[in-house]
């Protein structure tokens, strides 16, 4: 019984939990989009998507011509990547889901800084699981196994589905300040 009460009473500290979980995945994410390997692992997700593409200069399935591994380094793929605007892309999205962190973050403090970005971070999160849709490399590939396609997750995938939960966290939060925001009213 003392749990139930502790846990009810401590409602308001594990949204609070929640949000500076929120931040340290949007920050460390948003920060990550300013080194080559992050840039160049996201053109298959935004060459695909018809809400993005258009910040490319080359179209889908050009990429496919000029990927580097994690970590590699090819200079004419680099180049590449420069003429298509990947890189300058990823710096402002980058930008932008730091910021979308720290308003989530604010809504410790600020319950309208907090709406707003619990909004923002439901919004890219369901930007981000419509990758699921539009980017064929989420799915394991036909390459003679039984496993392919729907509904095996490529390791892409695996990444994009837990985007599930960033959305739900991001109502969460933008309830709670919206309650806040009410009773103040």
């Amino acid at each position: 019984m003392k749990m139930l009460i502790f846990l009810s009473k401590a409602q308001r500290q594990f949204f609070n939990v929640m949000r500076i979980a929120i931040f340290i995945v949007l920050a460390w994410i948003g920060g990550l989009k300013a080194f080559q390997y992050e840039a160049d692992g996201i053109v298959p997700f935004v060459a695909n998507s018809p809400v993005m593409s258009f910040f490319y200069h080359e179209k889908s399935p050009e990429y496919k011509n000029h990927k580097n591994k994690e970590g590699e380094v090819v200079e004419k793929n680099t180049e590449w990547h420069q003429k298509n605007g990947t890189y300058i892309f990823s710096y402002a999205l980058g930008t932008v889901i730091v910021i979308i962190g720290l308003l989530t973050l604010f809504g410790i403090f600020n319950a309208r800084l907090g709406l707003v970005g619990g909004l923002l971070t439901f919004g890219m999160s369901l930007v981000t699981l419509s990758f699921l849709i539009t980017t064929p490399e989420t799915w394991v590939p036909n390459l003679g196994g039984p496993e392919h396609g729907f509904p095996y997750l490529s390791a892409a995938g695996r990444l994009v589905i837990k985007d599930v939960i960033m959305m739900a966290a991001g109502l969460l939060c933008a309830s709670e300040c919206a309650t806040r925001i009410l009773k103040k009213a």
